[in-house]
């Protein structure tokens, strides 16, 4: 699933033929998504026009003139291409080529900028819903989420505290969007080794009884913010399906300190361990069990 930094490269690949532009025409060629799309879908969208175009955690986020806002989420295997000028491209950054079948093509959107843009989900987690503006904050997509990792607010001290008295291990807690909003199993897996932190370790371990931030808070607020600014810099991380908007593959994967390196020297000067393999909560954990404690 495309973690923060691949929704962020999409987001910005979209919005330079979506934000300004009004919806011509809607396509909706499958109703049936991760859920249902309501009847009234196209109809809510026609005319609108796009006034931004932001993202919440792995949510991308259309305000409309309307007062709504539509909310897109790429799920496991979803995508957009845009076609305009006769040159098509996708937005993101995936390893394996993305899917290009029309049967898979769900929703397009014609603007009036003259681009075409086509939601394609194979799979069809994706999911697309409509709500008023006044609504965001009760929305049960969004309302549960933790603070953006990039946010002004994130910081060792909010992170301490929402660890506090946690018994799950480091790697699970980040993975909570409850606890911190956007990350996945890539860039926990990267911001722990940039930090020396063991996934293993308990969640509660950096903080205090009073929930005040130690020094392995502060080295992991640091090395979350670092991988994150790096990875959207680059252009995500070319893993599954993702590519940019311009079809090219992101260069985020070429820089993975540990993630996919099982039995490759560790990257951190001075070590001599080598990276290893686990398995959390169902899901590959990569580590260096040398230097990460």
């Amino acid at each position: 699933m495309p973690e923060l930094p691949e929704v962020e490269t999409v987001r910005r690949g979209l919005a330079p033929v979506m934000e300004g532009a009004r919806f011509r025409k809607v396509e909706v060629r499958r109703h049936d998504l991760r859920w249902r799309l309501p009847k009234d879908f196209a109809a809510r969208l026609e005319g609108k026009t796009v006034t931004g175009l932001g993202r919440r955690a792995k949510y991308l986020l259309a305000d409309l003139s309307s007062g709504d806002v539509l909310i897109m989420h790429l799920g496991m295997s979803g995508s957009f291409r845009m076609a305009q000028e006769d040159r098509e491209t996708t937005p993101g950054a995936y390893h394996h080529e993305r899917s290009k079948a029309e049967a898979h093509d769900h929703i397009v959107f014609h603007m009036s900028s003259g681009a075409r843009v086509t939601f394609n989900d194979p799979r069809r987690f994706g999911c697309m819903k409509i709500v008023p503006r006044a609504d965001l904050d009760r929305e049960p997509l969004l309302r549960s989420l933790g603070p953006e990792p990039l946010g002004n607010a994130f910081g060792a001290e909010l992170l301490a505290k929402a660890c506090r008295g946690k018994k799950t291990s480091l790697k699970a807690a980040l993975g909570d969007q409850r606890l911190v909003a956007g990350l996945g199993n890539i860039y926990v897996c990267e911001a722990l080794n940039r930090a020396r932190l063991s996934p293993r370790r308990l969640a509660s371990t950096i903080a205090d009884k009073m929930s005040r931030p130690n020094e392995k808070a502060e080295r992991l607020a640091d090395a979350i913010k670092a991988v994150l600014v790096e990875a959207i810099k680059a252009g995500g991380s070319s893993l599954r399906d993702h590519r940019r908007t311009d079809g090219t593959l992101g260069d985020f994967q070429h820089s993975f300190r540990v993630y996919d390196r099982e039995g490759e020297p560790c990257p951190t000067r001075a070590c001599k361990g080598r990276v290893r393999r686990i398995v959390q909560a169902g899901r590959s954990t990569f580590y260096c069990p040398v230097c990460q404690t």
